[in-house]
């Protein structure tokens, strides 16, 4: 690479910006200071570690956006983290050990092998919450609501939560006989929505017709709470497992709802997002312009059994960068005060003074006239001027 070509970076890879950066910033203090408000305690992860704890329970998606690289030290493979999950859940289970319910949050980047969708980085900012340690519908009805109040925080006022249920896919399929093959192939197409091709599989491999109908309407249940009583009269036949998670489905819509009266759900009960490692309930924010989920997460019991303790747990994430891009707030520069280079005691002081009571100051180094141009120039709206023996802020014209 030429010299003129150095400042080149990676395709989804950015530099951030003063004005980006403090929004950001800003972004990311409101929404820990909601976290903190629910009782949500802030951990800081690793950004590198072992590969073989890094990618416990997860899925092939997430291995396959794990940048993997070896360790000098002691030979084994080390990955930088493109997921915080598996690292929450691992301090839940060893590092607190707690019998009772932790509730954690993080916010700190990550770093993907490619982007996740079109225009999205590929060192997005996760910023999440994580709840351990409880079973029951509240525990999924506090995290869907928290996730709404999180966008609700950062000015995305407009937006659809989406619920699903992974375990009742998996309780169909396990009343089937299809090899791994066929199953890939029927979760590949289920993903895709390719109906054709879903009917194809199951004409083909589910010999019995009833399980077979029930697969199929379950491939299609997607929109408004109808599909709630789609489902019901679908499976009113079918297992108990599959009842049960129904039930699960629609308790959580209903403590969801009387938490959030207006809040708008949705429902796709073939949403199978995380299918390998979700264990229950997932759920989804969308928004208008955007075409992929602005914060999504579920259910993940037993995550942590490898790391000694298997923990009920439910939880969700989203990109800083993201919001930012979705926020209508507005979060301009703070302007400061200018002052000149002087070793004047009284300037000293006064500049300390400003600076304890939480204003901006800065030093304009090798001179000691201050125009207003220069103020403007320094993202200053103030001067301290010497008047009558006192420096003094004085406003800028403009």
């Amino acid at each position: 690479m030429t010299s003129a070509k150095r400042w080149l970076l990676p395709d989804g890879v950015e530099e951030i910006l003063p004005a980006e950066a403090h929004k950001l910033e800003s972004l990311r203090r409101r929404v820990l200071d909601l976290y903190s408000s629910w009782g949500y305690r802030l951990v800081i992860t690793p950004l590198i570690e072992f590969l073989d704890s890094l990618l416990v329970g997860t899925s092939h998606d997430l291995d396959i956006h794990t940048f993997k690289i070896t360790d000098q030290l002691s030979g084994r493979m080390m990955g930088i983290r493109a997921d915080m999950t598996p690292q929450a859940a691992r301090i839940d289970a060893h590092c607190l050990n707690q019998d009772g319910l932790v509730r954690l949050c993080y916010a700190d980047n990550a770093l993907h092998t490619k982007p996740r969708g079109i225009m999205t980085s590929r060192v997005p900012i996760l910023i999440g919450a994580e709840l351990y340690g409880y079973s029951g519908v509240a525990c999924d009805v506090e995290l869907v609501c928290l996730m709404h109040e999180t966008l609700q925080a950062v000015g995305i006022e407009k937006q659809l939560v989406v619920l699903g249920h992974v375990g009742i896919f998996r309780s169909l399929l396990s009343e089937t006989e299809l090899d791994e093959a066929t199953r890939q192939r029927l979760f590949d197409a289920v993903q895709r929505k390719a109906y054709d091709e879903i009917d194809e599989v199951l004409d083909a491999a589910v010999i019995d017709v009833e399980l077979r109908e029930q697969l199929a309407k379950l491939t299609r249940m997607s929109g408004g709470s109808s599909v709630l009583e789609q489902a019901r009269e679908a499976f009113a036949e079918g297992s108990a497992d599959v009842s049960a998670e129904l039930d699960e489905l629609i308790a959580v819509a209903e403590g969801v709802r009387k938490r959030i009266p207006d809040v708008e759900l949705g429902f796709d009960l073939c949403e199978l997002r995380g299918y390998e490692y979700h264990t229950g309930i997932v759920f989804a924010s969308y928004t208008e312009g955007y075409g992929r989920a602005v914060a999504k997460g579920g259910r993940y019991d037993h995550i942590g059994e490898v790391f000694g303790r298997a923990r009920p747990a439910s939880g969700f994430d989203t990109d800083l960068k993201t919001l930012a891009k979705l926020t209508n707030a507005e979060f301009p520069l703070p302007l400061g005060i200018l002052a000149p280079e002087s070793d004047d005691e009284a300037l000293i002081a006064r500049i300390r003074e400003l600076r304890q009571s939480g204003e901006m100051v800065i030093i304009n180094l090798g001179a000691e006239d201050i125009s207003d141009q220069l103020c403007e120039e320094q993202q200053c709206d103030r001067k301290l001027v010497l008047e009558n023996g006192s420096w003094e802020v004085q406003a800028v014209s403009h």
